[in-house]
């Protein structure tokens, strides 16, 4: 039976390494697509409007994929014959490898990809993790060169490396001529213009808007096809939430029409299907959702009336249930604690939420959206084991529950082993650094301690370097903050998930003990004074600290227990030093990211809506002693 094709649609995902561009592209595209009226500007939306997450906006990166549609009626559709304009649903998907089930439940969604690369950067890990996707669901792809008025544009080169990435990430059977005759577009999506001639390294394109890029689109990505005789199929692709609506399910309608008010069987992940009413249907305008009538095959929509529903379900005719294929992910590769606060500190908040029950709850609501991330149960019923795609989305979670009033403790990452013919197998990482030169040595040293094995060295001979290693994910646990402080904060470095290999053996990720508070109380000056010459302390005059906190790195080692609550004695001699004052040097303050970096394999972070502290687990210090000694008898014995 042949295939019916809608031409008025074309559903994009736009995809890249994170920072290449993707978020200040799609804002550009609405703006030139009409999506705003003329009352508002930069001014009062503001830029990035995609990035709608305060999390997002504070750390300047995507964090979930996103859906607005676009509707274009120029040059190029009305060339096409499409005189009522085209609309063009687009997917924003993250960068960030850790986030990246959010890229491929957007791939799910779409006909097609425009990929994003940085004219000086060029493709980097994230490129190379967001293309094999790309091309293992054969897309075609749009390949975008972003950026090509910056000073440092080496755009010929960049373009030369993206066919050598193709060249790599090809499978044996793929048709490789069809694969590499993708169109390629010059952009700077700052100043929204884009050329399909390529101008001059660091030169604005020829053309002064995107015409040319939805050109590109209308006829590179494919119209959506559908059977007219089938019954309705629609996927579940994504979730959300309303005030009013309650939860929101955002759909891919592959055949047949769905409309408000109708009756729909649903197919759930379990084998289960249920009969059930659509008691609203949205369709996306801008950034906005208005309420439709009906939507037919190659919409993306989102439906009420189902409190249940969940991602990868399906809604199907009721006299002919299809179920589509579920939405399968990578598996996770980093696992950490999280429970209840077990501090002394805990519930000194108001209106904080410290309970067990509590705690589960959030997170079972997390699995609801996040197809990534894995709940298990352990030893302790205030704990649980959570496993995500990276450091990064888990300390995400972690401080979006901070934010929302939770009282949490959190665990030390891990690598989520597996086990293969009989060995232990951990995930490995594939990792591009860019420094200058002069930091090499240090570099190579730094990844030669956590079993990093070089790859490859490139000299761009502008007095920068890119290395690539294949290093254990257990790695990098703590090495950015490592990699910066080496590189005087002039270096990047990105990563993404390469596969699994053998246990690489123990690796130390920190040279430098705790500071541990023997005592509670309140910090004093002067305790500070004499305790700063031994490490870097991490709290400040005034602030309240429990017997097993740590306080700050030790210089040296081992852990040290120190009294940083000690008051200076009173006495009534009158000291010919009295007018000299020591001077305090200020503490250095952790984020939670920097937190569970710094944490070794006996502390843990107490996360509060008003504080991160670093903790040992456990707090008396004869009893740390005594298990610190067991484990070195075991050790002994194990030979």
């Amino acid at each position: 039976m042949p295939l019916t094709t809608r031409a008025d649609i074309r559903n994009v995902a736009i995809v890249a390494h994170v920072d290449h561009g993707k978020t200040t592209l799609v804002d550009k595209m609405l703006w030139q697509g009409g999506a705003f009226d003329e009352r508002q500007t930069v001014e009062t939306t503001g830029e990035r409007v995609m990035d709608s997450g305060d999390l997002e906006r504070e750390k300047g990166i995507t964090i979930l994929a996103k859906n607005t549609a676009i509707h274009y009626n120029g040059p190029s559709a009305v060339a096409a014959g499409l005189t009522d304009g085209m609309t063009i649903n687009i997917i924003d998907t993250p960068g960030h490898a850790d986030f990246g089930g959010e890229v491929e439940r957007g791939l799910s969604m779409v006909d097609g990809v425009v990929l994003l690369v940085d004219a000086s950067e060029g493709p980097l890990p994230q490129t190379r993790f967001v293309l094999r996707k790309a091309l293992t669901a054969r897309l075609p792809v749009v390949l975008c060169i972003n950026k090509v008025d910056r000073p440092d544009a080496r755009i010929a080169e960049v373009v030369d490396e993206v066919y050598e990435l193709f060249m790599d990430l090809l499978d044996s059977g793929a048709d490789v001529d069809s694969v590499l005759e993708f169109p390629i577009v010059y952009a700077s999506a700052k100043a929204g213009r884009a050329s399909l001639t390529r101008p001059a390294d660091g030169q604005l394109p020829a053309e002064e808007n995107l015409e040319p890029l939805f050109k590109t689109i209308l006829e590179t990505i494919p119209a959506p096809t559908y059977d007219e005789d089938a019954p309705l199929q629609a996927h579940v692709t994504n979730l959300d939430s309303s005030n009013f609506l309650g939860r929101i399910a955002l759909l891919r309608v592959h055949n047949g029409r769905i409309s408000k008010g109708q009756q729909v069987a649903w197919c759930k992940h379990d084998g289960t299907v249920d009969r059930v009413k659509i008691t609203e249907l949205l369709m996306t305008e801008g950034l906005d959702r208005k309420p439709a009538a009906e939507a037919g095959p190659g919409d993306i929509i989102a439906i009420a009336g189902i409190p249940e529903i969940m991602i990868g379900d399906t809604l199907a005719d009721p006299d002919d249930p299809r179920p589509l294929p579920l939405i399968t992910v990578d598996e996770p590769a980093i696992s950490m604690t999280i429970g209840t606060n077990t501090s002394p500190l805990a519930g000194r908040v108001r209106g904080a939420k410290v309970t067990a029950r509590l705690v589960k709850d959030r997170l079972d609501r997390e699995l609801v959206g996040n197809v990534s991330l894995r709940v298990l149960p352990t030893e302790r019923p205030d704990a649980w084991e959570v496993q995500g795609r990276g450091e990064l989305a888990l300390a995400i979670l972690v401080e979006q529950m901070r934010r929302e009033g939770y009282e949490l403790t959190v665990g030390k990452p891990q690598v989520v082993t597996r086990e293969v013919d009989g060995k232990v197998h951990e995930p490995v990482e594939r990792l591009t650094i860019d420094t200058p030169e002069e930091f090499l040595g240090a570099i190579t040293q730094i990844m030669a301690a956590r079993k990093g094995r070089m790859e490859q060295m490139t000299n761009h001979g502008t007095g920068w370097v890119r290395m690539e290693f294949l290093v254990p994910s257990r790695g990098l646990i703590g090495f950015r903050t490592e990699f910066l402080t080496e590189t005087r904060g002039t270096g990047i470095a990105h990563h993404v998930f390469e596969g699994y290999e053998p246990w690489h053996g123990s690796i130390t990720t920190r040279t430098s003990g705790s500071l541990v508070s023997d005592r509670k109380g309140v910090v004093t000056s002067y305790a500070m004074v004499n305790l700063q010459e031994r490490g870097t302390l991490f709290v400040e005059p005034t602030t309240e600290v429990y017997e097993g906190m740590i306080v700050g790195e030790n210089s040296r080692a081992d852990d040290m227990d120190v009294n940083i609550t000690k008051e200076k004695k009173l006495t009534n001699v009158r000291a010919s030093s009295s007018d000299n004052f020591e001077k305090i040097v200020p503490p250095r303050k952790l984020s939670l990211e920097q937190s569970l970096e710094f944490c070794r394999e006996d502390e843990c972070v107490e996360v509060t809506p008003e504080s991160v502290r670093i903790r040992k687990v456990v707090l008396d210090a004869h009893e740390r002693a005594r298990t610190a000694a067991r484990f070195r008898a075991a050790a002994k014995a194990e030979g």
